[in-house]
């Protein structure tokens, strides 16, 4: 048997308010674009998760909500500023057939790379950007079973994609 996982950075944060802790930023424009955009993708590809596993930051619930995808939401404390150790922990309580994290780095990105039997032909796969999503498919009976090294690429793709580049910038 296999399980999917889909590893989604946050979108784009707003540093606007200098007052602002880290954990209550939301979204700026280009997050809230680029976040739209992945759920479209997301939809169109049929890749739809059943959990879905969300730090309770700010940024990360508001790109939850612009992607726009079925799927129980679960937010979960212990994902703000998790590391790749912490968010194999939380893949391995998971439930369902096709689970979504929703995170942030450096520990996404580094939980991805730990992950991944092979990395995906793609520039920008080390630094994982913001709204960056990979799908990966693990062999395996149970989330419990999960560890690193195991899982086979399925897709990687970046909102600048899906939008360009000009518009990503924005």
């Amino acid at each position: 048997m296999v399980k999917r996982l889909i590893l989604l950075r946050h979108a784009k944060s707003s540093w606007d308010d200098p007052r602002q802790t880290d954990h209550d930023r939301p979204l700026n424009k280009r997050g809230r674009r680029s976040a739209k955009a992945i759920g479209t993708w997301l939809r169109e590809t049929g890749i739809t998760p059943d959990l879905i596993l969300c730090s309770d930051a700010r940024r990360t619930q508001e790109t939850h909500e612009r992607l726009q995808i079925e799927g129980e939401l679960r937010l979960r404390p212990d994902l703000y500023l998790a590391s790749s150790d912490r968010i194999l922990d939380v893949m391995q309580q998971a439930e369902g057939a096709c689970v979504m994290i929703i995170g942030h780095n450096p520990g996404i990105g580094d939980f991805a790379q730990r992950l991944v039997t092979a990395p995906p032909p793609h520039a920008r796969f080390a630094d994982f950007p913001t709204a960056a999503t990979l799908v990966v498919d693990i062999p395996m009976m149970d989330w419990k079973a999960g560890h690193f090294g195991t899982s086979k690429v399925v897709n990687f793709i970046t909102p600048r994609e899906l939008i360009g580049q000009d518009a990503a910038a924005e």
